[in-house]
């Protein structure tokens, strides 16, 4: 069904408090705006809030595969908007992956996220609180729409023609401060929230942010960044870190609403800014942790499918870096393998293993080297991959009880091969798929796998098999399968708030969903109804942020979950009630959004 993203309503501002105009420069798009690729494979999240639309990251294409100007003339044809956007991948982030094969959707366009950025500007550094303009540029430049929130609510709507929109505040007084953000529609849909901006009371200085580049580590031959963000232009930053007295430098930004400092070492950072030279500082950013570590830390190394392979088959082996632009190397033990890669993103490698054969088994890892660097990253977690030829005998696979099982069950699954030194492997095939569940070396011929706490998820067709251990690493074929069939619903979540108390208008309220089950997909409700513009994918436990806060968010919050190949959602959580600071019951005005997209609203990385 389809989402609403119009929002009609228009507050009107305090009298002679804040007005609107407007300065057109002409189209500009900022030099630091990050422009990532579409992933390999389409999303199906939709942007269903109105409040908290969805960037622009995730136009509904087809599943099946279509040729990269096909897909470029589907994300035009969906979202035209886009079309004076998308641009060439930045060469230098993509210079490293020169030579590999790029994804059809790689191939096909890049493109930018669309969030506006919000900050102030003060006639008189001196005394900034006297009159203060708030300024919302947006990323687009044609047929904008901008809106004004404060403490979470619709303050002020607006149509202009030009890049950005000024509201202009004539002092901060009690009436005016609070916490504001903007946002913007080109007539196709509203942008996500802008960054925020907090005008304090007169006389006092909201604390900046601090937050780190790339990587929040640093090594011997290796610097990071931290960039310290303030809500007023034209601000001087200052640096300290735990410790040290003093500050360790000074940045003026007089045209810019934030700085960025080099970092060579390890320790706790903080940053503070002043207006004026004889000013006093602003209070202290949050510390930020920077690493310090020898050599860099570990990528992750993953596949799709984690059961035993056939010979002839194909298999790609993800390799994800913590940061972008680096020369990626797949081993097997010590061994370098040479192999065809492709890439979606710059922080990651495809590995292609194709026409797999029993001595491609073995445990693979995977390493990245640093730009211009010889250091090589510490190995990834490795993956065992096992290939059977089918050649020796299939095992007996026996199950303790069997049949149908009540949830919460325990189930002993015993595995018999006729020969000892062997590796046993444990899959299903159920409603997620094929699955390798569990893998077994013991001294015998026996392995004996536990299966704790059965669920609905854990319904299907269980089989084993076992590869020899010795060269040529020949392998059986699967055991006969045992049906295992688990009744009644998915376990209900918990949910528990991440904070006490009335949350503050303009503020966040974090949640925390847990589950007994893993690799699930979370969703928040406020009164039944989906409040999150995407689900969340997570292990056993989700933290989702309510964003800005205002008084149409006050009332009762449940969790749920979905299962990739299931048909349905659990049964929401027991529910908890967010309260309002300065909201007696009421809800205020309409906010969040109670449409609702069906399904879950997104696939898995795969």
């Amino acid at each position: 069904m389809a989402c609403s993203a119009t929002v009609t309503s228009r507050a009107k501002a305090p009298r002679g408090r804040i007005a609107g105009s407007y300065r057109h420069d002409g189209p500009r798009m900022r030099s630091d705006t990050v422009v990532p690729s579409l992933p390999p494979r389409s999303r199906r999240a939709r942007a269903c809030s109105p409040l908290h639309l969805a960037p622009l990251q995730c136009p509904v294409l087809e599943e099946s595969p279509r040729s990269p100007s096909d897909r470029r003339d589907s994300i035009i044809s969906q979202w035209p908007w886009v079309l004076p956007h998308l641009v060439a991948a930045d060469r230098a982030a993509w210079r490293p992956f020169e030579g590999l094969v790029m994804g059809p959707a790689a191939q096909a366009a890049t493109y930018f996220d669309p969030t506006p950025i919000l900050w102030a500007e003060a006639q008189s550094l001196l005394d900034p609180w006297t009159n203060l303009t708030l300024i919302c540029r947006a990323k687009m430049s044609i047929g904008l729409s901008f809106q004004l929130f404060k403490d979470g609510v619709l303050l002020e709507s607006v149509n202009s023609i030009a890049p950005e929109y000024h509201f202009s505040v004539e002092a901060v007084t009690a009436e005016t401060q609070g916490l504001y953000r903007c946002r913007t529609n080109t007539g196709q849909v509203w942008t996500e929230l802008s960054n925020l901006v907090e005008l304090s009371g007169p006389g006092s200085l909201a604390a900046p942010s601090l937050s780190a580049g790339q990587v929040s580590w640093v090594t011997p031959d290796w610097n990071t960044t931290l960039v310290c963000r303030a809500w007023l232009q034209g601000v001087t930053f200052l640096l300290t870190r735990e410790g040290e007295d003093g500050f360790l430098e000074e940045v003026e930004a007089p045209k810019d609403t934030k700085a960025t400092f080099s970092i060579q070492r390890g320790g706790n950072y903080s940053c503070s800014y002043r207006t004026h030279a004889a000013g006093q500082p602003s209070p202290p950013s949050a510390a930020v942790s920077i690493e310090g570590l020898e050599v860099p830390p570990p990528p992750s190394l993953s596949g799709k499918d984690t059961g035993v392979q056939r010979p002839g088959t194909s298999l790609s082996l993800l390799c994800t870096a913590p940061l972008s632009g680096v020369h990626f190397q797949l081993r097997r033990g010590e061994e370098v393998l040479v192999v065809t890669m492709h890439t979606s993103s710059p922080d990651r490698v495809y590995f292609d293993m194709t026409s797999l054969t029993p001595a491609d088994s073995g445990i693979y890892t995977c390493r990245y080297q640093l730009p211009m660097h010889v250091t090589w990253s510490l190995d990834s977690a490795p993956l065992e991959l096992l290939i059977s030829d089918e050649t020796l005998a299939a095992p007996e696979l026996l199950a303790e009880p069997s049949g149908h099982l009540r949830p919460g069950a325990h189930v002993s699954l015993r595995c018999q091969a006729p020969r000892a030194n062997v590796r046993f492997v444990l899959e299903r095939q159920g409603a997620c798929g094929h699955q390798g569940l569990d893998r077994q070396s013991p001294e015998g011929s026996v392995a004996q796998f536990d299966l704790h706490n059965m669920s609905v998820l854990d319904s299907g067709n269980y089989s084993c098999i076992y590869v020899d251990l010795t060269a040529p690493f020949p392998g059986s074929a699967s055991s006969e399968p045992v049906e295992l069939h688990v009744d009644g619903p998915l376990p209900k979540p918990q949910l528990r708030p991440l904070w006490q108390g009335p949350v503050s208008p303009g503020h966040n309220a974090v949640f925390r969903c847990e589950s007994s089950l893993s690799s699930v997909i979370y969703q928040l409700l406020h009164d039944g109804e989906p409040v999150n513009r995407a689900v969340k994918r997570a292990t056993r436990e989700e933290e989702m942020v309510l964003t800005y806060v205002g008084p149409q968010d006050a009332g009762k919050y449940s969790c749920r979950y979905y299962i990739k190949g299931l048909d349905f959602w659990s049964e929401p959580s027991d529910s908890l009630e967010l309260q309002v600071a300065g909201v007696g019951g009421g809800k205020g005005i309409a906010g969040r959004g109670n449409s609702m997209c069906k399904g879950p609203g997104a696939d898995s990385a795969w």
